[in-house]
C-alpha cells in the first residue's frame, strides 16, 4: 500500500478505526476531498481547502459544513444552514468514520 505524507496539527485526535464516530482528526480531509469539494474545488487529492483547525474544540472541522457561505460565495446567509443539512447529509457527515487510511504517527 502507497505511502503519503500528510500534515496535521499537533493536538489533532488519534484517527478512529473505520466505523466509529468522527473525531476531527482530519486524516480523510488532508488525503482527499468528498464530493462536494471536488465540485467547489476542482481537486480531488487533498489536503481539502475547506478542512479547518478549531483551536477551541482541539479538532478539525469541514468549513463546508460550519460556514458554508465562506466557501459558496453566491449563497445567501438566509440559506447557510439549509445548505449545511443538505451538504452533511451528501458527504455522509456524523456517519463514522470512513477513511480505511492508516496513520503511522509523527515523521522521525
Amino acid at each position: 500500500m502507497p505511502q503519503e505524507i500528510i500534515r496535521l496539527h499537533h493536538a489533532a485526535p488519534a484517527k478512529p478505526a473505520e466505523g466509529e464516530p468522527c473525531n476531527g482528526c482530519g486524516v480523510c480531509c488532508a488525503l482527499e476531498t468528498c464530493p462536494a469539494a471536488r465540485l467547489r474545488f476542482r481537486k480531488k487529492k487533498g489536503p481539502c481547502p475547506a478542512l479547518s483547525w478549531s483551536t477551541g474544540a482541539n479538532r478539525y472541522h469541514c468549513g463546508l459544513l460550519t460556514a458554508p457561505g465562506n466557501y459558496l460565495g453566491w449563497l445567501p446567509r438566509a440559506a447557510e444552514p439549509l445548505a449545511s443539512r443538505l451538504l452533511a447529509r451528501w458527504i455522509a457527515a456524523g456517519k463514522g468514520c470512513d477513511c480505511s487510511a492508516e496513520p503511522l504517527g509523527p515523521a522521525a
